[in-house]
Formats: C-alpha cells, sequence, structure tokens
C-alpha cells in the first residue's frame, strides 16, 4: 500500500520543528538561562558582609552572656562545695560525740547485766526505735540515777542534731548537683556560641576580611569623636563646678559666713574616691595587652568582669564576680558625670562592663580573641551603653 506522506524538501523548516542546528543552540541557551535560575537563589541566600559581622557580633555577646551565667553558677558551685565540707565535717564531729553517748550508755547497760540491778533497763533504751518512745512505754525516768540522767540527756541532744545536720547536709548535697549541672550547661553555651563564631569568620574571603577590617576602623574612628564630644562635655562641666565653688567659697569669705564648712565636708569623699580609684585604674593598665579568656580573673588573663573585680581589689574595695551583680555594687550616676575608676555597663542583659578612665575612654577585656585594651566607651554605639556606676 503506498504511503500517504509527502517527501519533506531538503532544507526546508517545517512549522514547530527546528533545523538541527538552530535546536542545540537554543537547548544550550536554555541550560545556561536554567542554571542562572538555580544560581540566583544561592547567591540571595549568601549572608551580606554586615550581616556576618552582626552576627558574629551577637555570637561573641551571647558568649559573653553565657560567660556571666558560667562565672555565677562557679562562684556559687564553690560556695555549696564549701559549705558542704563545712557541713560533713560538722556531722563527722556529731557522730563521734553520738558514739560516745552511746558507749556511754551501754556501760550502764552492762553494769545492770552485770549486778542485777532494778535501775531501768538502759539495754531497752537503746533498742528502743527512738528515746522518745522508750520514755513513752516507761516511767522509770525517776528511778535512774542522776548520772544515767546526764547520759541520755546527752544522747537525746546528739541524735536529734545530728540527724538534723545530715539532713541539712544532703540538701546542700542536691544543691551543689544542681549547680555543677548549672556550670556544665553555661560551660558547653559559652564553647558552642564562639565555635559557631569561629566558623562564621573561617568562611570569609582575604577580600571579605580586608572590608570588614575597614567596617570596624570606620567604628573605632566614630566611636573616638563620640569620646571626643563627652570628654568636652564633661570638661565644660567640671569648669562650671570650679566656677560655682569658687563664687561660693569667695561669698562665704567675704560675708564671714561658716558656708565654706559645707563644701569642705564633700571634699574628703571626693578625695578618698580619687585615690582608691587611682590604684584600681594603675592596676588595670597594667593589665593591658593581656588576653581575653573567658571566666579567667587573673593574672594572666582576664574576662571583663573579672578585670573590674581584680583592679578594685588592688584598691582595697571588694566587688562581685558577675556584672549582673557589680551593676548594683554602688551608686548609679548620668554618663555625662563619669569619673575615672566608674564602671561602665553595656546591652540590656548587662553582659559586659569596662572600667572608666576619663576622656570619654575606658580599659577593658572586649571578647576572646581580643587583648585588655583602651578603648571609647562608644565603641559599640551609644545605645550599647546601659548605665554608669560608681563603686567606692
Amino acid at each position: 500500500m503506498a504511503s500517504h506522506r509527502k517527501s519533506r524538501p531538503t532544507g526546508t523548516r517545517v512549522a514547530g520543528i527546528r533545523p538541527p542546528a538552530l535546536a542545540t543552540a537554543a537547548l544550550t541557551s536554555v541550560a545556561l538561562l536554567s542554571q542562572s535560575a538555580n544560581a540566583a537563589p544561592e547567591a540571595d541566600d549568601k549572608p551580606s558582609l554586615e550581616e556576618v559581622e552582626k552576627k558574629v557580633d551577637d555570637l561573641y555577646r551571647q558568649a559573653e552572656s553565657a560567660t556571666g551565667k558560667y562565672n555565677a553558677a562557679k562562684e556559687k558551685t564553690a560556695k555549696q562545695r564549701k559549705r558542704v565540707d563545712t557541713l560533713l565535717d560538722d556531722v563527722a564531729q556529731r557522730t563521734q560525740k553520738l558514739n560516745e553517748a552511746r558507749e556511754e550508755l551501754g556501760s550502764f547497760a552492762s553494769a545492770q547485766y552485770r549486778t542485777g540491778a532494778a535501775a531501768p533497763d538502759t539495754a531497752t533504751f537503746l533498742l528502743a526505735d527512738t528515746p522518745q518512745d522508750y520514755f513513752d512505754r516507761t516511767q522509770l525516768m525517776d528511778r535512774m540515777t542522776g548520772r544515767q540522767k546526764a547520759a541520755v540527756d546527752d544522747y537525746v541532744t546528739q541524735q536529734s542534731e545530728t540527724m538534723e545536720k545530715r539532713q541539712e547536709a544532703t540538701e546542700s548535697l542536691e544543691t551543689l548537683t544542681e549547680s555543677q549541672g548549672d556550670l556544665k550547661t553555661a560551660k558547653a553555651t559559652v564553647q558552642r556560641k564562639l565555635a559557631d563564631a569561629r566558623e562564621l569568620m573561617s568562611k570569609l574571603t582575604a577580600e571579605e576580611k580586608a572590608r570588614l577590617a575597614a567596617i570596624e576602623k570606620e567604628k573605632r574612628e566614630e566611636a573616638a569623636r563620640k569620646a571626643d564630644e563627652l570628654a568636652r562635655q564633661q570638661a565644660a562641666q567640671q569648669q562650671a563646678q570650679d566656677e560655682a565653688a569658687q563664687q561660693q567659697d569667695s561669698g562665704s569669705s567675704s560675708s564671714g559666713s561658716p558656708g565654706s564648712g559645707s563644701s569642705s565636708s564633700t571634699a574628703p569623699a571626693d578625695s578618698s574616691y580619687a585615690t582608691k580609684a587611682d590604684k584600681a585604674l594603675a592596676f588595670a593598665r597594667a593589665q593591658i595587652g593581656k588576653p581575653y579568656v573567658w571566666g579567667a580573673v587573673g593574672p594572666g588573663s582576664y574576662d571583663c568582669s573579672g578585670l573590674t573585680q581584680a583592679a578594685w581589689k588592688a584598691a582595697g574595695v571588694t566587688l562581685p564576680r558577675t556584672t549582673y551583680d557589680q551593676v548594683n555594687a554602688g551608686t548609679t550616676v548620668p554618663l555625662s558625670q563619669a569619673q575615672p575608676g566608674d564602671l561602665v555597663f553595656f546591652y540590656d542583659d548587662l553582659s559586659h562592663v569596662g572600667i572608666y578612665i576619663g576622656n570619654g575612654m575606658m580599659i577593658h577585656a572586649p571578647k576572646p580573641g581580643t587583648y585588655v585594651r583602651e578603648e571609647s566607651v562608644y565603641y559599640d554605639g551609644e545605645s550599647a551603653i546601659h548605665s554608669v556606676v560608681r563603686p567606692a
């Protein structure tokens, strides 16, 4: 049967069909467009350098916040361990006294057995569930000798106090175990946050790291400008205060009134604080260049609150260990009235602290991977500053 199909002319194009060369080119274009379309989301998904910087900073802040919790748990664990040791020693001593009291009662029981005396049955007393059970079941107390009564009283007292201390020691051991768990959790959190930050930084190219360094430089320059503004503001305030004091002194001396006594009464307190602050700052300056290590309190390395605590300890002032407690260890003052030695706290969670040195600058242990250094109090922007506290 003959075919009804017409022969296809050579070199002509049939509707909907491309010649082989054109079809190959079209397929190649489609493939390239498809690859570009698939690649675009990947490029869009990659965070910007600013986003990476913010994420790294957030991770370091979270690590520092976890460090505060670690420091608090560590301090609590140390105190609780000391308490447990004290209680266990106390229990051991009381147990020894209880055994001695029991031995004395035993000697009465032995004597009764040998002599057949009709005195109260001390052996029955020792075998009773509790001393009170014995007295409830018998009415022989009046027939005991004075020495026997004293021995029984001592035994009852020792037994009651020993049982109480054992219970207290048990509860303290439970608290210690809980504190150790908190310590372990906080430590793991710090390590995880730091590892995440290092991983993010390791993914940056050399060019991106250079750009990041440039951004950091701009931030430092802006922080320095703000520190200069604060220094000028504080200088103007100080000048105004000095002029007002001079006018008051001049007016008091010319009138002959005893008003000058009130101004001199505030001087010793200011002088005393300045003296202590000088010692604290001298210590802090001597630590410049030492590495930040979370949980460290010196002498070779510090975290932020470890540095401020050690600095004020050198001035004879005892500060708590954590930023959360240090912020309550003094008088809050406005930043515009900050004096050298004051503590500057940062962020709403109070996760960072530095020691003010004047002119808008402070000494602090910034974060892992850095060293103790002088820096503007605006190092992370004005909004990061939480409060200023005068500790002594």
